[in-house]
């Protein structure tokens, strides 16, 4: 980190932590944060994923802009792909505050945000404005998720994309957010088969035909690992994204521990790694996924590789170290992959014993 984002990140951890998330929108929305302005790449990061081109595989995850308001900025933070949401068919408020917690020591937080955003109409207006900030473009993708008080969750992700999906470059499936009442029961073999069947019609009815990813939990057992591979093979999905926050509280101190919610950062490094392999291994290379959970460095970016991903996400890690963690693990990638020449594609999958 330089000077600028140093003190930037001191002064918002100053701050409740759902007031330094707005701020730090704000901040992106109006150009005031430092980036380096377009993603690193090279003949060694570049990847095909699922028939989208991204110069590196070090994307953001969803959760950070749920609304696609910051998007001209995120597509120059060095991300070789984005994701925004999760949006839902109607606009919602989420969960009462507080509903995010910074837990410093642990490199951690814990959110029950429940799914609040400006609903799919408007983020897939913002969306289809968004700007060309790359040659052949940063590709941005839509999480998408069910309205609280729906009567037909299921029947809701298909309305997402029907409404927004045309505007996306890919879809995310998020059926693995905890802080919906049922949404995880959606992860269940028949009743994932159903959502999937509903979506991918919706997708397909779409001109540009976006990829569609189903994102995971952690918390999975092994049964349900074994389900998930299954019906998203059959489906067919065109990619999976491993993992979503976790229930559990391993790894952190009793402050916060009680909180309910989904806790993310350096605590779920392990854990979501182990899922990503065994995942990896019942999938075969017969569908792409995409790593993310308590990456903060390189290596855990390389071991996430390791385990089976094709690309990885970040986000919490993004409140410790600042928007130049990504344009760094990039480098610092590209660096290690000429050091040992290796390719992503040869590095992907190389160490699934390992973490199983």
């Amino acid at each position: 980190m330089n000077f600028i984002e140093r003190f930037g990140l001191s002064a918002l951890h100053l701050l409740d932590p759902e007031r330094s998330h707005d701020l730090s929108i704000m901040a992106l929305e109006y150009g005031l944060a430092p980036l380096p302005g377009k993603p690193a790449t090279s003949e060694r990061l570049k990847v095909k994923l699922a028939g989208l081109d991204l110069p590196n595989p070090v994307g953001l995850a969803a959760g950070l802009d749920k609304n696609a308001r910051a998007l001209p900025a995120l597509m120059k933070a060095g991300f070789g792909f984005v994701e925004v949401g999760a949006a839902t068919p109607r606009p919602q408020p989420g969960n009462p505050k507080p509903r995010l917690f910074r837990l410093t020591e642990d490199r951690a937080i814990i959110n029950r945000f429940g799914f609040n955003n400006e609903g799919a109409e408007r983020i897939g207006a913002r969306l289809s404005r968004r700007p060309n900030a790359y040659p052949k473009g940063i590709p941005v993708g839509l999480n998408i998720g069910a309205n609280k008080d729906s009567q037909d969750k299921s029947a809701d992700f298909a309305s997402v994309v029907r409404i927004a999906g045309g505007s996306a470059d890919f879809l995310t499936v998020n059926v693995s957010s905890p802080n919906t009442e049922k949404l995880r029961d959606l992860q269940g073999p028949q009743a994932l088969a159903a959502l999937l069947d509903g979506v991918i019609e919706a997708r397909d009815m779409l001109p540009n035909r976006p990829p569609v990813f189903v994102k995971i939990a952690p918390d999975l057992d092994d049964a349900g690992i074994a389900d998930i591979a299954a019906v998203s093979i059959a489906a067919p999905v065109d990619g999976i994204i491993a993992t979503n926050t976790t229930l559990t509280r391993n790894g952190i101190g009793p402050t916060y521990a009680g909180e309910a919610g989904g806790l993310s950062g350096a605590p779920l490094t392990k854990l979501s790694t182990h899922v990503l392999a065994k995942l990896s291994h019942l999938v075969s290379g017969r569908l792409p996924i995409i790593g993310v959970g308590g990456i903060s460095s390189t290596e855990d970016a390389w071991q996430k590789l390791r385990a089976g991903a094709s690309a990885v996400q970040i986000y919490s890690a993004l409140i410790y170290q600042g928007f130049s963690l990504a344009d760094q693990i990039t480098h610092e990638l590209d660096d290690r992959l000429a050091r040992e020449k290796i390719s992503i594609a040869e590095l992907t999958g190389s160490g699934i014993n390992d973490w199983i």
